[in-house]
């Protein structure tokens, strides 16, 4: 191993870990307003990247282009998602909350796994752009432009994500009934509104990470475990509360997988993100960034 494929190797892993932070953030949201663990988040990722495929197939819209019409759909579809199913949840405790939200994204993610599936067969997809294969030079390293623009639109989302929730009377209603929601209540705040967007949020950004999934990567009906599980991980390891401690532990999950093969080999790359999994939980559960309750 030569220090030049140890950097090459952590730039990598921030420009991948740039994903998992994105895609964690809607995640973190949802439970941390409402309790709820959708499971089938990473199909609602699916959704997205199919979505940015095929705009790209059928009418040439370029994938970053495609998340101005992405997000918004994926956001109908998440307010549709909270009033037809996860709605029911909130007048429960929090853990008859987890519990049934469980059940419920198991089924949501097997419907829309199998119906994608039905729709556009098993096979994977990709786009291929005109600017696919340019990469940038900075010395010795190489940087695709493709997952350089990735990492430049998940941070501007992020930064907009954090301007929101504390710039906003709606965001920070948000924050307060995350924080109590009985509390928010009591000081006016419409809770059942909050939740509805907090849900809508979060599946928007899924749809948006989902969009990066197909610059570079590739899609298909099946992603979605793989994506919920990288999502899981990096809530743990950032814990609750801070929107770009979330996005930090992204990047930590993707380094931490991309250094590891140059010390273990890519068989056990998988492995890695699950041994941090367990480590902070038995460490720190309350995550790198979250607060003690």
């Amino acid at each position: 191993m030569t220090l030049e494929s140890f950097v090459q190797s952590l730039v990598f892993g921030l420009l991948v870990g740039a994903l998992y932070g994105l895609a964690a953030a809607g995640l973190s949201l949802v439970f941390g307003v409402m309790k709820v663990l959708n499971v089938a988040h990473g199909e609602l990722l699916m959704l997205g990247g199919y979505g940015s495929f095929w705009l790209f197939t059928l009418y040439g819209v370029d994938p970053f282009v495609s998340l101005l019409l992405v997000g918004p759909a994926l956001f109908l579809v998440g307010v549709l998602l909270h009033l037809g199913l996860f709605n029911r949840l909130t007048r429960f405790d929090d853990e008859t909350k987890i519990k049934n939200s469980l059940l419920i994204g198991f089924g949501l993610a097997l419907v829309l796994q199998n119906l994608a599936i039905r729709l556009w067969t098993a096979d994977e997809r990709g786009i291929t752009t005109g600017y696919a294969g340019l990469v940038a030079r900075l010395g010795d390293l190489s940087l695709p432009m493709n997952r350089l623009g990735n990492l430049a639109v998940a941070l501007g989302v992020i930064a907009a994500l954090h301007l929101f929730l504390t710039r906003t009377y709606l965001g920070k209603g948000i924050r307060a009934t995350a924080e109590d929601w009985q509390a928010a209540t009591l000081v006016g705040i419409n809770v059942q509104r909050t939740y509805l967007v907090a849900f809508a949020l979060g599946t928007a950004l899924a749809g948006i990470a989902g969009t990066l999934v197909t610059v570079g990567y590739a899609v298909s009906p099946a992603i979605g475990l793989d994506w919920t599980l990288k999502a899981l991980i990096v809530v743990v390891l950032a814990g609750l509360g801070s929107v770009f401690g979330t996005f930090i532990g992204g990047l930590l999950l993707g380094v931490a997988e991309a250094t590891s093969v140059l010390f273990i080999g890519g068989s056990y790359r998988e492995a890695v993100g699950l041994v941090l999994f367990v480590a902070v939980l038995l460490a720190r559960p309350q995550g790198l960034f979250g607060k003690v309750r």
